[in-house]
């Protein structure tokens, strides 16, 4: 044709151009019939040097002449330039594309350049040549190959379904070169749209084909097995697994022989290949993680059971539900209770099979109860008795539920649970006086006696009490004996003693003779008193402990009370020549006798106090003792310097009027009325409202006088805030309030006093009518008006009312209104204004508990070291301030100190710092990474700490952080899980909530399972 079409130009044209084309055009010819030649027989690189030869030597007249003939020629040269991957052939076939107008060729080009794009992976620009390229244009084979690699572009960018039938086509035509290719990618969409025959059909084919035998044959079991045939999916995936050759799919395969075997329940074959399965996948699902633990289980490879089980807490499925159930049952059999129980946990905590749940909800109560979780147990079996009735486990339920109670030290809960019972149970009536004196015994060691005498009231008036009702009556004369109510703690103490007095703790025979000792020496019975404290004392020595030291100075100050002054000295000497902590007492006691019969005998004992006990409290009144004994004999020169001292020293505050005034006095007596008027001036300025200070002033009055400066006495009072005319009005108000208060009206009395304030704010008796207002409200306990009038009397101490309005606005403060930086104030003040040892105690023990409760641990702690050398201090005081000094140490980070200071808090008492205090020995072994110490002494505050629920949640939280440390995530999981189910405190909840986050976060990094 080519040719026929270059003798019909060459006709036409004539002369010497005929003669110029026709030798262009022969040699030409022959090379372009050569080239195709090439190109036809895919000889590319021998057809695109000709072709390429031709494409250039094209001139602009062959162009307009010949234009078929240089098409053509352009079309082999990009065509044979594309198969070559010429990189420039690309931008040539898009132009011959676009400027072409034979669309037969360029439906050609496109289908080479698709073809080029192919071979480069472009699979996008490849479809779309594809798609504007016309069959009709190629041959057979080209249109086989399009249709191929068309489907194969369509695959690889995941268009399946334009892919399906071109794959189609190609997989029936056998002597196709791609005819196995087609068939294995046919068979994959096939099996991808569940068309399960199409899918076997081609998978068949190549099944055993070098390039798929590693992996059509999982697909083939796999559709067995889809279709029910299950039996010749697992022969037909084990023959392949068994041949040795590698498998593609060889885990895949594995994991579908073992699920076979599981589901046909042959645990012992399913093993194996689950085992390798999970073995050597990097993540699995959570389905073949419980298959794979289930035959362990069945097989008895416990063990291994339970390191899969354990991974699977934490859903709520019926998966996880069953995992835990299984999980706690295998950790029964191995001996693991502890583990056992925080299975039942989580299974008891999800709904999905409610056999289980119940059964897991019964196990996990019973194992708190033998574990010792009496709060856990407690709870678990109430609300079990509860929701299951009619369960088959009711009837051991409600035994251990009795049992619990008989044992628990979580008394408040206890006790709601027995007044909640419709009906009691003879056990439970028999306990139920037992439980309320536990109760409360625990609200005493808190300080919470109202309440702790009602419950004990409660107590005494059960038919059952036989058993604690000597412990009743000794904590009911306990109570009565702090209260001051000392009649009633005669009668509560000896009903103790008469009834056997059996020990527990505190409540023991000693103590109830000693609290009966102080009781009638407090009514000054003095012989009633000795009756007790002598018989406790009468082995005395040297290394006698603290009571029997006390016991027998009381004896001693008996007889001095019941002026037997020898029997007293000589037991006042025994105490110094004993040294006991009290020897400066018995020195100052053994002075005051030696005074009676020789006053030079009584000082120069005295004197020894400043040299021998320099920091004792009792050094001032020792000075005072000296200069009243210097001031009784009108040795006034001799009594200054002993004044001074008073005044100096940092002991008894409440003395300082006293000596200002007694210096005055003895100025006044040596005639230096000068040097007398300075200390009345200086009294009457640092201390106006004493009653020392209206002493001073009946005598400055006297010395003016005297002296005739009667003006200066008149400037003198009014400087004092005290002119000499005193209203009248001022005075009929505040005696009319006055008589009121003595006639017991308190009612008009409150009104008068509150009519005398409004109208004499600062008049003369403006500190007693605050005082009497204050006492008035705080009968009524209207501690806001109690503080109103007490607060104004504290401001103006000293007077005669200022040590117990501070002391009553500090225990306000502290008790009721728990503004505990204001009880501290005046808890301060009462330290420097008090003037009995029962104060100072009270002062010192008032301003540790506000520094504790205000977290001053640092002022606590110094506070604490000298409240615990204090002679009378209580053991609750020793206990509080352990504690302060525990909390000092444990800010420091001194752990090692802390614990040793928290374990004598444990010694000391039981009440809610004894829980706290374990819980800080918990969390100080923690702190030094010494974690079995640490669990073990977060069980003990489980176990011991009653119905403190803060501290044994605390612990718990405790021990879950113990395991997370330990990278023991699930029984981490268990334990803040169950106080996020469990505890009411909102703070706690949500920390143990962050914290069981954490625990499933870590845990997921090293689980099997995968997609969690």
């Amino acid at each position: 044709m080519k040719q026929s079409i270059l003798l019909a130009l060459a006709t036409i044209c004539g002369g010497a151009v005929f003669a110029q084309q026709t030798a262009y055009y022969t040699d030409p010819d022959t090379k372009f019939k050569e080239a195709k030649e090439y190109f036809q027989r895919e000889q590319y690189s021998l057809a695109y040097p000709l072709l390429k030869e031709l494409k250039q030597s094209v001139k602009e007249t062959d162009i307009a002449n010949h234009p078929v003939t240089v098409q053509e020629i352009n079309y082999y040269a990009i065509a044979c330039g594309l198969k070559q991957d010429e990189g420039s052939s690309e931008t040539q076939a898009i132009a011959y594309i676009a400027q072409e107008k034979n669309t037969a060729r360029v439906q050609m080009m496109n289908y080479q350049l698709a073809e080029y794009y192919f071979r480069r992976k472009e699979f996008q620009k490849a479809i779309s040549r594809y798609e504007t390229a016309n069959i009709a244009n190629l041959s057979n084979k080209e249109i086989a190959t399009m249709k191929f690699h068309q489907a194969y572009s369509y695959f690889t960018l995941q268009q399946f379904a334009q892919a399906k039938p071109l794959f189609n086509t190609i997989r029936s035509i056998k002597d196709d070169p791609n005819y196995l290719d087609a068939n294995y990618y046919y068979g994959f969409l096939a099996f991808r749209d569940r068309q399960y025959n199409d899918a076997l059909q081609s998978f068949r084919i190549v099944e055993n084909e070098k390039n798929y035998a590693t992996v059509v044959p999982y697909y083939i079991a796999q559709i067995y097995y889809i279709q029910g045939k299950k039996d010749e999916a697992l022969k037909y995936a084990e023959s392949k697994i068994k041949t040795g050759q590698s498998q593609y799919y060889d885990l895949e395969m594995k994991q579908m022989i073992g699920h076979a075997y599981f589901e046909a329940r042959e645990y012992a074959k399913a093993l194996p290949y689950l085992e390798d399965y999970v073995k050597r996948s990097e993540k699995v699902r959570r389905e073949d993680l419980y298959e794979l633990s289930y035959c362990y289980y069945q097989v008895n490879q416990l063990p291994k059971a339970i390191e899969g089980f354990r991974q699977l807490s934490g859903k709520q499925d019926t998966l996880s539900q069953h995992a835990m159930y299984l999980l706690g049952d295998a950790y029964l059999k191995t001996g693991q209770k502890t583990n056992a129980r925080n299975a039942f946990l989580f299974c008891a905590s999800n709904s999905s099979d409610k056999k289980q749940q119940e059964i897991s909800r019964f196990q996990f109560a019973k194992l708190s109860y033998e574990l010792g979780f009496p709060d856990e147990a407690l709870n678990g079996f109430k609300t079990f008795v509860t929701d299951y009735p009619n369960s088959t486990y009711i009837t051991e339920a409600k035994d251990l539920l009795v049992a619990v109670l008989a044992n628990t030290n979580n008394y408040r809960e206890a006790i709601t649970l027995l007044d909640g019972m419709k009906d009691p149970t003879p056990n439970a009536k028999r306990l139920y006086p037992r439980i309320l004196y536990g109760r409360a015994t625990e609200l005493i060691n808190d300080g919470q006696l109202p309440e702790a005498n009602t419950l004990l009231d409660k107590a005494l008036k059960d038919p059952s009490n036989g058993s604690v009702l000597p412990l009743i009556n000794f904590w009911k004369g306990e109570i009565a004996y702090r209260q001051n109510k000392l009649d009633d703690a005669i009668k509560f103490y000896n009903a103790y003693v008469s009834g056997g007095a059996p020990s527990s703790g505190e409540a023991n025979l000693t103590h109830a003779r000693y609290n009966l000792g102080y009781c009638y020496l407090r009514k000054e019975n003095y012989a009633a008193s000795r009756d007790f404290f002598e018989p406790l004392s009468r082995t005395a020595s040297i290394s006698s402990d603290e009571l029997t030291q006390d016991a027998y100075l009381r004896t001693a100050d008996c007889y001095y009370m019941e002026r037997n002054y020898a029997k007293a000295k000589t037991m006042y000497d025994n105490v110094i020549r004993y040294s006991w902590p009290s020897e400066d007492y018995a020195t100052f006691q053994s002075s005051m006798i030696s005074g009676i019969k020789s006053p030079k005998d009584k000082i120069s004992l005295l004197n020894t106090m400043n040299r021998k006990f320099p920091s004792s409290a009792l050094v001032t009144d020792a000075n005072m003792e000296i200069a009243n004994t210097y001031m009784s004999d009108e040795k006034f020169n001799e009594a200054i310097p002993f004044l001074n001292n008073v005044i100096k020293g940092s002991g008894n505050a409440s003395l300082k009027p006293q000596a200002y005034l007694k210096l005055g006095t003895a100025y006044y007596n040596l005639n230096n009325n000068t040097a007398a008027l300075a200390q009345y001036k200086t009294l009457v300025s640092q201390y106006p409202n004493s009653q020392e200070a209206e002493d001073a002033l009946d005598n400055v009055k006297t010395i003016y006088i005297q002296a005739g400066n009667t003006d200066e006495y008149s400037n003198f009072m009014r400087q004092a805030g005290k002119p000499i005319s005193v209203s009248a009005e001022d005075s009929l108000l505040y005696t009319a309030a006055e008589t009121q208060l003595s006639n017991n009206n308190t009612s008009a009395a409150l009104t008068s006093l509150n009519n005398y304030l409004a109208k004499f704010p600062n008049g003369a008796y403006a500190i007693d009518a605050n005082f009497y207002r204050a006492e008035i409200y705080n009968d009524k306990k209207d501690w806001k008006n109690a503080l109103a009038g007490y607060e104004p009397v504290a401001a103006q101490a000293p007077n005669k009312y200022a040590e117990r309005a501070i002391l009553e606005a500090a225990r306000i403060q502290f008790f009721e209104m728990k503004n505990y930086q204001l009880a501290e104030k005046y808890y301060g003040q009462l330290a420097q204004e008090a003037s009995s040892q029962q104060n100072r105690l009270e002062a010192m023990r008032g301003l540790l508990r506000s520094q504790y409760q205000l977290q001053k641990w640092t002022e606590a702690a110094a506070n604490a070291k000298e409240l615990t050398t204090q002679k009378n201090a209580s053991t609750d005081d020793k206990a509080l301030a352990n504690m302060a000094i525990a909390k000092s140490y444990e800010l420091s980070k001194q752990y090692d100190q802390a614990i040793a200071s928290f374990k004598s808090v444990i010694q000391l008492t039981k009440s809610a710092l004894a829980a706290e205090a374990r819980y800080g020995v918990a969390n100080g072994w923690f702190q030094l990474n010494k974690l079995s110490d640490a669990e073990k002494a977060a069980f003990e505050v489980i176990n011991k700490s009653g119905s403190y629920d803060f501290w044994i949640t605390k612990a718990y939280i405790l021990l879950g952080d113990i395991y997370f440390k330990q990278k023991d995530y699930f029984n981490a999981k268990a334990t803040f899980q169950s106080v996020v189910d469990n505890t009411v405190e909102p703070n706690l909840k949500a920390e143990a909530q962050s914290k069981l986050s954490q625990a499933i976060d870590e845990e997921s990094k090293s689980s099997k399972i995968g997609g969690q």
